[in-house]
């Protein structure tokens, strides 16, 4: 079973599993997670294509997905060195720092929740999000063309470029293509006809929404929106 939830405390979503043994298809989100599985801590970096791990039946997860621009803010490297990667977290921290927050996690009801305030404490002490980056996210977010977005940071194209590398692991054009399919696959499941969705989450039609779905999420729309039964 899988459950979520917007964190109050960061800019983050909290997230728990309890995997049954097949694989999940984790779509690409811009974003970074945290993620305990009861003997250790693994980093998942920003996505440029689904993944599928398989997790051992009755492992618990709990872990911290860190929204588009707080990743490295929170684990202190740039997002493009984790760029479609799984690592340890160890390899990132010093170790007696990750042993001690493993410590707290085998003790903790909610580890989850540790990891929440770990990252609330971090972004604390990162202080403010430079305004680029947030005005870039809401910017592709709300379906704003790329060109639109960057005059409105004032950055030339190439150093938007670089920053954007550091600080969602892709460049800006990637990062609207993500923004855009959860978009689109958000109005989907809210029950839009995808012909109405292509058009209203920016795509030139409804062929063109197919396939970008389909080379970021490996499957076509219809296999999201309607896996098949087990």
């Amino acid at each position: 079973m899988y459950a979520e939830r917007p964190s109050a405390r960061a800019g983050a979503v909290v997230w728990t599993l309890t995997a049954d043994g097949g694989p999940k298809r984790v779509l690409p989100d811009g974003c970074m997670d945290i993620i305990w599985d009861g003997g250790g801590l693994l980093v998942a970096g920003p996505d440029t294509r689904a993944q599928l791990p398989v997790t051992r039946p009755g492992t618990r997860l709990g872990a911290v997905r860190l929204l588009p621009g707080n990743g490295p803010r929170v684990l202190g490297v740039p997002a493009r060195e984790l760029r479609d990667r799984r690592v340890e977290l160890a390899a990132l921290w010093p170790g007696g720092q990750v042993r001690r927050l493993a410590e707290r996690l085998y003790e903790a009801a909610d580890p989850a929740a540790v990891l929440e305030e770990l990252a609330a404490e971090r972004l604390r002490a990162a202080g403010p999000a430079d305004p680029w980056v947030t005005a870039v996210v809401a910017g592709l977010r709300a379906g704003r063309a790329v060109s639109a977005v960057a005059g409105e940071t004032g950055l030339g194209a190439r150093q938007l470029h670089r920053r954007a590398l550091a600080a969602f692991g892709y460049g800006p054009k990637t990062l609207a293509r993500v923004l855009r399919m959860n978009r689109a696959l958000d109005l989907a499941r809210a029950g839009r006809p995808l012909a109405e969705v292509a058009v209203r989450a920016g795509f030139a039609d409804q062929a063109h929404l197919s396939r970008d779905v389909k080379a970021l999420a490996g499957v076509a729309p219809g296999a999201l929106l309607h896996p098949p039964a087990g």
